[in-house]
């Protein structure tokens, strides 16, 4: 694990599409949800009646052309970069290359939810309104390589704190109790920036409580003071009992 590191900057699992630039700076990113695979007509899957073959190449053609329509909407946004959360097939791939945009394909919900945080963008699923759309903006996206695997850095991105922790380890095991490990510190710092007021434990509390208690067993009369004060050493006893069971482990 001593390999492991902090990247500034966010690191998306994905590769850019084929013939597309690996490298794009000063990024305008254009975050979507909507399906790009209508080029792959439906005909395949559903019952078409035509008289001759020539009809189903004019179905796919009418898809090609709706494609190209959407292709057209989604550049006209002003992006150089294409995320879409669904995949994007090989026609709209080829595309989003000939108008030199880099297209990201299948950025699952959480890491388009991700990118828009940090990004600044918005997400969209319709292209008609490209002057009510917020794109993403950073400095630098270009494709690294971490050990074998080919990643996507996001450097500059407008909200400067996110970064990105790489673990690296000997097996999937040791990876995994780090990131569980990794992930419970990160809840507690949440936690404790929400809600910073904290509670000592190891019987503090409790400690605490028993000298009031004892305090109190002083100022009350006859016999019901030693009932106060076995209440006082009977919070003691959380102390030494979690002492003791700590020392079992």
């Amino acid at each position: 694990m001593t390999d492991s590191y902090l990247d500034e900057g966010f690191l998306l699992d994905k590769k850019v599409g084929v013939n597309q630039p690996k490298r794009m700076e000063n990024c305008k990113i254009l975050l979507a949800n909507t399906s790009m695979d209508t080029d792959k007509i439906k005909v395949f899957g559903s019952r078409v009646r035509v008289d001759a073959v020539s009809k189903v190449a004019e179905l796919e053609l009418a898809e090609k052309q709706k494609m190209q329509e959407k292709v057209k909407n989604i550049v006209a946004h002003g992006c150089n970069v294409f995320i879409n959360r669904q995949l994007i097939y090989n026609y709209p791939e080829q595309l989003f290359a000939d108008h030199k945009v880099m297209a990201i394909e299948h950025a699952d919900f959480e890491g388009i939810e991700r990118l828009a945080l940090v990004t600044g963008g918005e997400i969209v699923s319709t292209f008609g309104c490209p002057d009510k759309v917020k794109l993403g903006t950073c400095d630098v996206i270009e494709e690294i390589m971490i050990g074998e695997d080919k990643l996507l850095k996001f450097a500059g991105v407008p909200l400067g704190e996110a970064c990105t922790i790489v673990l690296r380890g000997a097996t999937q095991q040791i990876l995994d109790e780090a990131e569980r490990s990794l992930h419970d510190a990160l809840c507690v710092l949440t936690q404790t920036v929400k809600e910073p007021r904290t509670v000592f434990g190891g019987g503090s509390a409790e400690m605490l409580m028993a000298n009031v208690v004892r305090d109190l067993a002083s100022t009350v009369a006859g016999k019901e003071s030693m009932a106060v004060e076995a209440y006082a050493k009977a919070l003691q006893m959380v102390r030494r009992r979690v002492a003791f069971g700590r020392a079992t482990l």
